[in-house]
């Protein structure tokens, strides 16, 4: 079997969210690339499949999963990845991803991506999870990190040092949420900028930005509101430390319409031009 070895920069793109189907078809908006959910599309046929087939012929998509539970203490669910391998085969993508976190135990699914502790008997669980599934697809994966609310008296390390040492060990990649670490940042009263500078750039792959809730003494990622100025500013400090790296905006509640989200696409890649700029000319 061979892993795939090198990931293509696609520049800037959008989650792929059936309110905007017609749209993009009839209008092809000027983004570089799309971000599908996998477990919208691993019911064969109807209406997903189909939108999801027209749109494909005109754009490279990345899959992005919210089951595989590498983190979790049950076997990995072999036919949810047979699932994921044929819909891979269908799509042919240009990565594919998940998340750091578990997701339910004894079969039950709960919907979440809930945080681990930050431990050795973590990261050895985790990794060999994440070897079983790049060897059953052929091909490394992206490792999104979480937001989190609560944390483990356990952990022995910060969050940044546990990623860091499972996409080593793993030989993996990182999709990195700059909103989860804002959002964390707060929650757990850490410094972000510590967490963009303990993580291994030339494993940054993919960037995810998003809206979020803040209720006062915390904050809930919701996906429901665009991004605020200082998750703006967080991925300008990220663009500083990892240079050019595929961003997208995700947006999966109160969803406007396709222009307000081609806006921020524009932003960001109005940021990371600006930003680049400047590191080229070393100001």
């Amino acid at each position: 079997m061979t892993i795939q070895r090198s990931l293509p920069y696609l520049g800037f793109g959008l989650g792929l969210r059936p309110d905007h189907y017609e749209t993009i078809l009839a209008e092809r908006p000027p983004l570089d690339w799309f971000e599908i959910i996998t477990e919208n599309y691993l019911v064969p046929g109807g209406k997903p499949l189909y939108y999801l087939d027209q749109i494909r012929e005109h754009y490279p998509m990345v899959m992005h999963g919210v089951s595989l539970s590498v983190g979790g203490a049950d076997p990995l669910d072999l036919d949810y990845l047979k699932q994921v391998k044929e819909l891979i085969h269908r799509v042919q993508p240009e990565w594919i991803s998940d998340h750091l976190c578990w997701t339910g135990v004894n079969g039950i699914n709960m919907h979440d991506l809930l945080p681990l502790p930050y431990t050795e008997e973590a990261i050895q669980h985790v990794v060999s999870h994440i070897n079983q599934v790049q060897e059953f697809l052929g091909r490394r994966i992206l490792i999104e990190n979480v937001s989190s609310y609560l944390t483990y008296a356990q952990s022995a390390m910060t969050e940044w040092e546990f990623l860091a040492e499972i996409v080593k060990r793993a030989d993996c990649y990182i999709l990195l949420d700059v909103n989860n670490i804002y959002v964390s940042a707060y929650n757990h009263e850490f410094d972000p900028h510590a967490y963009l500078q303990g993580i291994p750039k030339d494993r940054v792959m993919q960037i995810h930005l998003a809206g979020h809730s803040n209720e006062g003494d915390y904050i809930i990622d919701t996906h429901d509101a665009p991004v605020i100025q200082p998750v703006w500013d967080l991925y300008a400090d990220t663009m500083k430390h990892v240079g050019p790296v595929s961003t997208m905006i995700e947006r999966d509640d109160n969803i406007p319409p396709l222009a307000e989200l081609l806006a921020e696409v524009a932003y960001a890649r109005r940021i990371a031009a600006e930003v680049l700029e400047k590191v080229v000319c070393g100001v």
